[in-house]
């Protein structure tokens, strides 16, 4: 868009804070504690993004959005611009403004503050060609003013300039603590977790070797490297983090759990901080929950068609015991929060008890259990019984004792969800028989069991299709999934790839015919194949109907898949 244009439609403040409430999640409250913070609202929309209540990237897009200007990034730049506008860097580090690339016989400016005219028309000046506006977020302009006309550093290189060159091996509490106070190491700190923000990861692992310090963030169940600060400074930023969790930064040698509750580009974010030692150091691991972009909806998370009937079917029981299962990081606990979602309203009473409560949900009684005081899993649920509840949530079966009075609750009319460690649906009885109950007792309590595995979703913009090979269609059966012709299957393309997940399942819903094998102590093969006479559809069969449908591709499938049998 022409400078002249746009300046003639800038929005009023209040417009672009409409704006960000309507789209962005900014909150009333938050607005009007922003604007006691600056009364004359010179800089409101700045303070907004400093304060946390919304990202840059959000405050961008409202700009565009109002402006009808482009949203671009970084990475829509030319790694060089030739030829390359003569500008000083203090001017545009100042108005927060930075040429990325030519356009229209003018200069395409990118910026993250449209409302002063005066840069543009200086940047119009001082090269003689029209100036056409983009709109980016601020550290995306700063990314590209240090690109074009810094030294090239990165922001964590930046950052890291400035760091004091200290051992790895710090034994002076004291001093060890003063370092993670630093400025310099607050903001690498920052930094690691914003960009995690940023790229939706859901972990970040931090890892000291001898000769570096790892950092790794998990995207939809990958793990990707990140840029990492120096290996001398592991000891600081370890501290650092420990100090945010409240952990005991002088206890090295036993591990510790610790919890961060913050906001980051708009987002109020609950960290679950865990450190272990090892040879080198301790090792971190922070897993991101984000409260507020959670969404407990069983189509959004995968479940549709004959499958989430199903298993509605079974949630709506007034009794019995519905198990979920899989291995960690499958997706167990927000399926049961969907679950419990549904389930929450005013004729039931839910408690639940977890280790840890992961998201709170408004309505519903939730218990931490706290093994160091004795409230352990079993302790609590003996408590809970008496509380009159509807629904119990247990978070998950790890002993014999809270198996025994989950199996009582729902003898007496209770609905009991939980979570086994299992690879499949049928596994999960003989995980039962194994922890010794009795086959009568899960036979007449147990109503269903559902088994879940997450996949990448492809990104529908940039899916590639192809027909898929004979060999292919006969080896794993796929005209099974589909009645189209030919049988088409999906790729990532080359400019996008994986973008979320989706859960692929397999129901066992108890009938007559498995609690009779039940009682005669039949194996989990036996059992999965009376389930597939009743209608089960195994994991591996979930995940092609998913692939044929250009939910993921068949390479995620058997990545997740693999060993789980057709």
């Amino acid at each position: 868009m022409p400078i002249d244009a746009c300046h003639t439609q800038i929005p009023h403040t209040d417009r672009v804070c409409v704006w960000l409430m309507q789209h962005a999640g900014l909150k009333t409250v938050d607005l009007e504690r922003a604007r006691r913070l600056s009364p004359d609202g010179s800089d409101l929309l700045g303070l907004l993004t400093r304060l946390g209540l919304v990202s840059e990237v959000e405050l961008a897009r409202a700009w565009a959005e109002l402006l009808g200007a482009p949203l671009l990034l970084a990475d829509a730049a030319p790694p060089l611009l030739d030829p390359l506008p003569a500008l000083t860097e203090r001017f545009m580090r100042h108005y927060q403004v930075v040429p990325m690339g030519w356009a229209h016989g003018g200069l395409r400016v990118l910026a993250a503050n449209p409302t002063q005219h005066y840069p543009f028309q200086a940047l119009a000046y001082a090269c003689d060609v029209p100036v056409w506006l983009a709109i980016g977020p601020r550290t995306e302009v700063e990314t590209l003013i240090e690109r074009y006309y810094g030294q090239g550093r990165s922001a964590m290189g930046t950052l890291i300039e400035n760091l004091d060159e200290q051992g790895g091996a710090l034994e002076d509490i004291e001093h060890l603590k003063d370092m993670a106070s630093e400025a310099p190491v607050i903001r690498l700190v920052n930094l690691i977790l914003q960009r995690a923000v940023e790229q939706r990861a859901s972990d970040i692992h931090i890892e000291p070797f001898e000769n570096q310090l790892k950092v790794r963030y998990r995207i939809d169940g990958v793990l990707h490297d990140a840029e990492a600060p120096p290996a001398s400074s592991s000891a600081a930023v370890i501290s650092r983090v420990k100090i945010m969790a409240r952990l005991d930064i002088a206890e090295r040698r036993l591990p510790q759990d610790g919890r961060i509750m913050l906001r980051i580009q708009g987002k109020a974010l609950d960290l679950r901080v865990s450190t272990v030692p090892t040879s080198f150091g301790e090792s971190v691991v922070m897993r991101l929950l984000d409260r507020q972009t959670v969404q407990f909806d069983f189509p959004s998370l995968g479940f549709d068609g004959e499958r989430l009937a199903a298993f509605l079917d079974v949630l709506e029981r007034p009794h019995g015991i519905l198990l979920v299962t899989g291995p960690t990081g499958s997706g167990k606990t927000t399926t049961l929060y969907t679950a419990l979602a549904r389930l929450n309203s005013a004729e039931r009473k839910i408690i639940t008890v977890e280790d840890p409560v992961e998201y709170q949900l408004e309505g519903i009684n939730q218990i931490q259990v706290k093994p160091a005081i004795g409230l352990d899993f079993a302790g609590a649920l003996r408590s809970i019984v008496r509380q009159d509840p509807d629904v119990i949530m247990i978070g998950e079966i790890r002993d014999l004792e809270t198996c025994r009075i989950a199996i009582q609750s729902s003898l007496t009319g209770h609905l009991v969800l939980s979570t086994l460690h299992t690879n499949s649906a049928a596994a999960s009885i003989t995980r039962l028989l194994d922890m010794g109950v009795e086959s009568y007792l899960i036979a007449s309590t147990v109503s269903g069991i559902l088994a879940q595995r997450l996949v990448r979703r492809l990104d529908p913009a940039t899916r590639v299709a192809f027909e898929a090979p004979p060999e292919l269609i006969e080896e794993h059966g796929l005209q099974r999934f589909t009645d189209e012709r030919p049988i088409l299957l999906y790729r990532p393309g080359a400019e996008g790839g994986y973008h979320g997940r989706s859960a692929i399942t397999e129901l066992l819903v108890m009938n007559d015919e498995l609690r009779g094998l039940l009682m005669r102590h039949a194996d989990a093969a036996t059992l999965e194949q009376a389930a597939r006479r009743a209608g089960l559809r195994t994991l591996h069969e979930e995940g092609l109907r998913q692939a044929v449908a250009g939910v993921t591709s068949l390479e995620e499938v058997l990545r997740v898949t693999r060993g789980e049998g057709a």
